[in-house]
């Protein structure tokens, strides 16, 4: 069944979360939204400093190879305001000397119960989907005040692995992180699963796509596979009040608008999955909400003209999809996305992500690279 053609959302409001026009601010995906115990919001993203004098200045290749750091923010407000004195370092790369120190030995172990402060962030150093990607974890017991020193990822004898702040938690308290391997070459990728009871000792559960999906893409021709068709990456779970767990993933032809989001399901906690769906025609990665009332909800950055940021909601948990609502469509490039959202209120939603607006004063392949964030009812 076709939807009916993508309308605006009729109530969408626009904040800025942080803006320097010396650096380029991004990809709230790979930190984390969070709203923490006392209603505070948390967010984490990338930032790295940059010129926007001219489109070479803000390569994807330059900026992910050079000095970078995660950082967060909080608002005290609902995400209405966000203060930059609030801004805190989670992890910088190059990596710190101490990066492979142990846990602080006063840091208590993560409560076997669900936990509102317990904030987990993943990544890779150097970089994020090449050949020698390493895979770390941070974590905050305190709501983001602090956080634990940085945890090695096991490899589990995987040539690479990214992580990507894709971290949910089961009934039974088991925590999931979802990853992404590749290959020796980086060419080839395939989404993976760790689980872990205690936050420190973590270990493989599960690959989320069938072997044989390796090989649907093209031989690599030049370039770096960064910018290269590739089946599935940026694996998003999120686990259903019922205790199924929906797997979001990118697919895409080309990372500046020909791809989309697929759906994997388990039905028996991570240890095996199975196509569901394709969420969109285009739009990825996908970030997944379960709402209130049971309906879930998919945001994405869409990068085909006009750029911006849309969402589509289930009725079904996940089994079908209504017509694509867009949030904002005033990107000055495909180079925004990589969203976040949590439900703040009934039906109420916030999503926070990274953009570039068409009519900024400052412009490099589209405007300053910022983070925002959109409020809007479902």
């Amino acid at each position: 069944m076709i939807e009916d053609r993508p309308r605006l959302a009729p109530d969408a409001v626009h904040r800025i979360v942080l803006r320097d026009e010396n650096a380029f601010t991004s990809h709230p995906f790979l930190g984390g939204l969070w709203q923490v115990a006392n209603g505070d919001i948390v967010a984490a993203f990338m930032q790295a400093g940059c010129s926007y004098a001219s489109g070479e200045g803000i390569s994807h290749d330059i900026i992910t190879m050079g000095k970078r750091r995660m950082v967060s923010i909080r608002s005290t407000d609902g995400g209405k305001t966000w203060n930059p004195a609030s801004l805190t370092p989670i992890f910088e790369t190059p990596e710190p000397a101490d990066f492979a120190l142990p846990v602080d030995p006063d840091d208590r172990p993560l409560n076997p119960e669900p936990d509102a402060d317990i904030l987990m962030v993943s990544g890779a150093a150097p970089a994020l989907l090449i050949p020698d990607a390493r895979p770390w974890m941070r974590i905050s017991v305190n709501g983001g005040r602090s956080w634990r020193k940085p945890l090695r990822l096991p490899m589990f004898n995987l040539a690479s692995v990214s992580g990507h702040g894709s971290v949910a938690r089961r009934a039974d308290g088991l925590w999931l992180c979802a990853m992404t391997a590749a290959s020796a070459d980086a060419w080839r990728r395939r989404p993976v699963l760790y689980g872990s009871w205690d936050g420190e000792d973590w270990n493989f559960l599960s690959f989320i796509t069938p072997p044989q999906w390796d090989d649907e893409v093209d031989a690599p021709v030049s370039g770096t596979p960064r910018f290269w068709s590739h089946r599935h990456m940026y694996p998003r779970p999120l686990v259903l009040r019922d205790g199924r767990i929906l797997m979001a993933l990118r697919c895409q032809r080309s990372p500046t608008g020909a791809f989309w989001t697929e759906l994997f399901e388990s039905r028996d906690g991570g240890r095996t999955f199975a196509f569901l769906n394709r969420v969109n025609d285009w739009g990825a990665p996908g970030h997944l909400v379960e709402l209130s009332d049971g309906r879930i909800l998919c945001v994405y950055g869409y990068r085909l003209a006009p750029q911006g940021i849309r969402y589509r909601l289930s009725p079904d948990g996940g089994a079908s999809w209504g017509s694509e609502m867009i949030l904002r469509d005033d990107g000055g490039s495909w180079d925004l996305g990589y969203p976040r959202a949590i439900e703040i209120a009934p039906g109420r939603v916030l999503a926070v992500y990274y953009m570039n607006c068409a009519r900024d004063p400052i412009q490099a392949n589209g405007g300053v690279r910022h983070i925002a964030a959109t409020e809007f009812s479902v």
